[in-house]
């Protein structure tokens, strides 16, 4: 039990007024330091309003007010013992319909906690199901995408294990590039995708990357600028920081025109 749940029964107790003695004490000593127990007691407290909102009926008529006090002195007194044992049961049944009522209240405001926060977690969970959905999406529209023609990037001056596949769309500037049998890094070494520009420009920077154990790697859609044609593209070997303006390192895996 952490120390939040410790406090729960507390809380609510403590928002009902009929927390008492030590654990009264104990309590606001450690609200003092906790906003979350703090933020949890305001909840409780504007949860408690709302029910006393509700306690509040209708006025009866007047009339009915007169008519009831009239049958009630019509009523034959019974003798003075009888009244006394009578008013003290219903003083007794009151006190416990009262504790019960704060049992039920208690037991209503930590499950509507509970409930808040499951709600909040199902929340996140369903965005982030979501957000992945959307991807996946997106990536396969783009591998199934005929008019798209993957560029093949292979080593340069060694024997072709290493090797990548980039298949970009240049008017929504996706890009999905595909590594495998990649050297594992050096420390302090990254390897860096660029896209080298049709017109001629500067290579451009798209993604920076580390393979898995077994040289396997993959960039989905890197930030690019837009309206950019693609010549080719190469993987270089940089420093951890990555070059960002310009190749500095080492070229590992080259596009077939370059």
């Amino acid at each position: 039990m952490n120390v939040h749940e410790q406090f729960a029964d507390d809380l609510a107790l403590y928002a009902l007024g009929s927390l008492a003695g030590d654990e009264r004490t104990v309590l606001e000593k450690h609200l003092e330091g906790c906003g979350s127990c703090r933020r949890e007691l305001e909840q409780l407290r504007g949860d408690m309003s709302l029910l006393a909102v509700t306690a509040y009926g209708p006025r009866p008529p007047a009339r009915a007010r007169q008519r009831l006090l009239t049958a009630i002195a019509a009523e034959p007194r019974k003798p003075a013992r009888a009244r006394t044992s009578s008013r003290a049961w219903w003083g007794i049944l009151g006190w416990v319909a009262a504790a019960a009522m704060a049992l039920v209240c208690v037991g209503l405001l930590r499950e509507n906690g509970w409930l808040r926060k499951h709600n909040s977690f199902l929340n996140a969970q369903y965005l982030s199901q979501r957000n992945q959905l959307a991807q996946e999406k997106e990536k396969n529209a783009l591998l199934s995408d005929p008019a798209i023609q993957p560029v093949i990037l292979r080593a340069p001056n060694s024997a072709p294990q290493p090797q990548g596949k980039a298949y970009y769309r240049e008017r929504s500037r996706s890009l999905i590039f595909l590594a495998s049998s990649l050297p594992q890094l050096p420390p302090e070494k990254i390897y860096e995708l660029w896209l080298f520009p049709a017109s001629g420009g500067a290579p451009i920077p798209a993604g920076l990357f580390k393979p898995d154990a077994r040289g396997n790697a993959t960039v989905v859609n890197p930030p690019l600028p837009e309206g950019v044609e693609a010549k080719n593209f190469a993987v270089t070997l940089e420093p951890e920081s990555g070059s960002h303006e310009a190749p500095r390192g080492t070229p590992v895996i080259v596009g077939a025109g370059e």
